[in-house]
């Protein structure tokens, strides 16, 4: 363990009362939601750091993925792990199949795609939770590492998204799944999921069996609730996703399109069975449970979490916060109850 993991983990060890002291001083308190202490602190010092917005992308996802080596938790030893490669449309996508050790026979499947805006992120990034949704979802994981922004930009990693999902489905038995294989992920990796639902039930082939939406981009233009009262919570502010999405975009105008903006469905009638997270300390809050009503209107089976003490990524926070831990183990099981009924 580096000397800088060992600082931020001791120093989280400490009582609620003195992180919040070295955070400001009083608990951070936003549309009536408290944020936890420790994701207050780790706030706190966030605010410190220069802003991805001020590096290249090549440097922020350098940057960002040192960072979130000092927050995530450890991969669940009782999973199975092989790095392979599935075909996208414009050459082999790398990705990293996680499998329960237990398992006896072929189980039920997600393909997950990672955080980040589209521009930074890789396997790396989800690699503890997608061995959480393997372990405790009792199920197949397929993480694929899609095409990102600036140099591929949209819809390139809508169109890897779903050549992933269709390998995946052609590909159940090899990968040891059942044809039950659903799609998720966290954030840009969510809008890439509910995407994903939603073409293939335009396109009239077989739909996932399941949407996992984590605190996902759903409106592109979203504007007022928590895209302002959240605009400068760590970590992703409004500044944050405006500049993920000027990177991903050709143009502005494509954020009218559904493949840049699920929410902006008329229909939603027929999709597959959908579990919508949110987090209360987040921009993307208010729009995610905006497609979750959305969903329910349209009479999809829904389950809707909003974790109102956490923030965005708290996928990523599994190793210093136990709340996000908590969090992602009932994500977990919600994932397991959906995929095995």
């Amino acid at each position: 363990m580096s000397i800088q993991k060992l600082i931020v983990r001791t120093l989280l060890k400490l009582p609620d009362g003195a992180l919040i002291a070295m955070a400001g001083g009083k608990p951070l308190t936003i549309d009536g939601r408290t944020l936890d202490a420790r994701v207050q602190f780790l706030a706190a010092q966030g605010a410190r750091a220069p802003s991805i917005t001020t590096l290249d992308p090549v440097a922020a996802r350098a940057a960002t993925a040192q960072g979130l080596k000092l927050l995530d938790g450890v991969r669940s030893p009782k999973v199975r792990v092989e790095e392979m490669e599935v075909p996208g449309p414009a050459g082999p996508l790398d990705a990293r199949l996680y499998t329960p050790a237990n398992a006896s026979g072929p189980l039920p499947g997600l393909v997950f795609f990672h955080f980040g805006g589209c521009v930074i992120g890789d396997l790396d990034t989800c690699d503890t939770f997608c061995s959480m949704l393997s372990e405790i979802g009792e199920c197949v994981v397929l993480s694929v590492a899609y095409r990102l922004a600036p140099e591929h930009k949209y819809p390139a990693a809508a169109e890897d998204a779903l050549a992933a999902y269709r390998f995946a489905r052609d590909n159940a038995q090899k990968l040891g799944m059942t044809r039950r294989i659903g799609v998720g992920g966290d954030s840009a990796g969510g809008y890439l999921a509910a995407v994903v639902a939603q073409e293939t039930l335009r396109s009239d082939e077989e739909e996932p069996a399941l949407q996992l939406l984590i605190y996902p981009v759903t409106d592109m233009e979203w504007q007022g609730g928590s895209w302002t009262s959240c605009e400068n919570v760590y970590p992703l502010t409004r500044e944050i996703m405006d500049w993920f999405i000027g990177h991903y975009l050709h143009d502005r105008s494509e954020a009218k399109e559904l493949r840049a903006s699920p929410l902006k469905a008329n229909d939603l009638e027929g999709l597959c069975p959908a579990i919508v997270v949110t987090a209360g300390f987040d921009v993307l809050r208010d729009q995610g449970e905006a497609y979750a009503d959305k969903l329910r209107v349209a009479g999809v089976r829904t389950t809707y979490r909003c974790y109102d003490r956490l923030a965005h990524a708290f996928t990523a926070m599994t190793g210093v916060v136990p709340a996000a831990r908590r969090a992602c183990e009932e994500i977990a099981r919600d994932v397991r109850r959906i995929l095995h009924a």
